[in-house]
């Protein structure tokens, strides 16, 4: 089915922030805030799953808008907390597989 926009439904992406040992846990709230306008509680619930498990799902949506938030992403800067934060964190993007 075509959409009124003309094209057809595009694939979900996911964006996906990695983690790294320049950024504190407050860094990563204010930038989810800041980007996403994501709860301070949100943005924490985030950086305790990027910290344990390596990787967190930002968002979900078509590439276009995935695209624009890693662009944001990566443009937020170092953390000023850090003095070793030598710039943004890493976010990439990756498909949405449905299961099954």
């Amino acid at each position: 089915v075509i959409e009124e926009t003309g094209s057809a439904v595009e694939p979900p992406y996911h964006l996906i922030l990695l983690d790294d040992n320049e950024h504190t846990y407050q860094y990563v709230i204010a930038m989810l805030g800041s980007v996403f306008g994501y709860a301070p509680e949100k943005g924490f619930a985030i950086a305790c799953v990027v910290d344990s498990e390596g990787r967190a799902i930002l968002m979900t949506g078509g590439l276009d808008r995935v695209k624009l938030k890693q662009d944001q992403v990566h443009g937020y800067g170092a953390d000023p907390a850090m003095p070793e934060s030598k710039g943004s964190m890493s976010a990439i993007i990756e498909p949405a597989v449905s299961p099954g």
